[in-house]
């Protein structure tokens, strides 16, 4: 009998309580502040983290897992008697984390069926994907089936960004296509689409609530899409924002979540972002 179990990590921004009731196991990912290390999920949450965030000096960092952090979570899965195993994980582009995942992988090939796929996507985005896919395993789906439905659904999510600074990605040297940005970073509220993987810069707004329209925007020209989600990296103003939307979408459809160390390292206090699925085309 097939029994596919989903795996994926921390760059989700599910909750615990969201993983855990879908059987999604979430590989941490590591976070440093100076000389400290932290295990994402673990021993810091988001609330946490940005507290410390705000009052550390320099930038954090993040690591990737280690490939014996997967093997256990696959052998984990393995134990409650999945016959495979997919796992999802954050943009290739953006961090090692997929590489460790292989390598855990091809560790195991001879014991467990694994499957790694790159979603080419983070936060949202990813945590969308991961559901959907154990929607279909828990369905009875088959590893290749959950597969195509992982391809298919990262053709199609599409995920966008209002950042209050720059300075963490320039600092991190995650700015990819934004470079252009960095010049002129004074006085600027970042616009960013992170819908294929990569860092790219859409615009750029002088003021917090013109950056916030942008992304009001971008709902308002998508009515037919589904999956929605909005996230926040400790946003003041994210209630009033979503407020904001009521005219748009319903609500009670949307999910909301907090941006998650991983992501917040980068990005920095403050962001709100959206992600959706575009509707299939025939």
């Amino acid at each position: 009998m097939t029994n596919v179990r989903i795996v994926t990590d921390s760059a989700c921004d599910l909750t615990n309580a969201q993983s855990e009731a879908a059987g999604i196991g979430v590989v941490p990912l590591n976070i440093r502040f100076g000389d400290e290390e932290f295990v994402d999920r673990e021993q810091l949450d988001p609330e946490t983290f940005y507290a410390r965030m705000a009052s550390f000096a320099g930038l954090p960092e993040t690591s990737a897992p280690s490939p014996g952090r997967f093997e256990q979570e696959f052998r984990a899965m393995a134990d409650q008697g999945a016959t495979a195993v997919v796992c999802i994980d954050l943009s290739f582009e953006l961090s090692a984390t997929g590489q460790s995942a292989k390598a855990a992988a091809d560790a195991m090939a001879a014991e467990l069926d694994v499957r790694v796929v790159d979603s080419r996507t983070i936060t949202a985005g990813l945590g969308t994907i991961v559901l959907r896919a154990a929607e279909a395993a828990a369905a009875g789906a088959s590893a290749d089936e959950v597969v195509a439905l992982v391809e298919d659904l990262r053709d199609r999510t599409r995920v966008y960004g209002v950042l209050d600074t720059l300075e963490n990605l320039k600092k991190g040297g995650r700015v990819g296509g934004a470079k252009a940005l960095v010049g002129s970073m004074l006085a600027i509220k970042p616009l960013l689409d992170l819908s294929s993987g990569v860092v790219e810069e859409a615009g750029r707004q002088r003021t917090r609530k013109r950056a916030l329209g942008w992304l009001r925007d971008k709902i308002a020209e998508a009515p037919d899409a589904e999956n929605f989600a909005i996230v926040h990296a400790a946003a003041p103003d994210i209630d009033e924002f979503v407020a904001s939307l009521g005219d748009l979408i319903d609500l009670d459809r949307v999910r909301m979540g907090m941006i998650g160390p991983v992501i917040g390292t980068h990005g920095g206090q403050g962001i709100v972002g959206i992600a959706y699925t575009t509707p299939a085309t025939a």
